[in-house]
């Protein structure tokens, strides 16, 4: 039976996740764990892609194109939101930052993962307002009115309990004058 012996990949992983993150940069361990997940996934990814345990994949099987794929993978099979494809990028870029610095022979590999762009996502819609745009719509209700006093009661009640906006129409349809 053959043996893997340890590779460039083993060694940065290791040394990443044991000493650069938690000792040197004092990052959290939540993040730590994440980054954690996104090189598992990305492991473990390659490794199906090309028929090899994960154990004997080197840092070289990590180029741009490998990345691209496994980005694709994730939006495609898994499902994966561009904000969800960025987080996993994130932690492979933030990776290939320590390579570069630690192993100078593999700069050239190392920039071109990092030239691997984010994926811009669409813009949420508030779901909110602020203080001055809600105090501005309470203002703006006509309280001499029996609608307009159900309707300032109403805005007023959503305001005091974060309610959302679904819940305040809710509520004002039920409401029978």
């Amino acid at each position: 039976m053959k043996t893997c012996l340890p590779n460039l990949l083993g060694a940065a992983i290791r040394d990443y996740f044991t000493d650069h993150l938690p000792r040197l940069r004092g990052t959290s361990p939540h993040t730590i764990h994440s980054y954690r997940d996104s090189l598992v996934l990305l492991l473990r990814f390659l490794s199906r892609q090309r028929n090899v345990p994960v154990a004997a994949l080197n840092l070289t099987d990590l180029d741009p194109p490998a990345i691209l794929s496994f980005l694709s993978h994730l939006e495609q099979e898994r499902h994966n939101g561009t904000s969800t494809r960025n987080v996993r990028l994130s932690a492979i870029h933030a990776f290939f930052h320590f390579v570069a610095a630690r192993n100078p022979e593999h700069l050239e590999l190392a920039q071109r993962v990092l030239g691997v762009p984010f994926k811009r996502a669409g813009q949420r819609a508030i779901d909110y307002l602020e203080y001055e745009e809600m105090d501005a719509v309470l203002k703006a209700i006509n309280r001499a009115t029996p609608q307009g006093c159900r309707d300032y009661a109403l805005a007023w009640i959503s305001t005091d309990n974060y309610l959302p906006n679904e819940s305040g129409i809710f509520l004002a349809s039920q409401i029978q004058l």
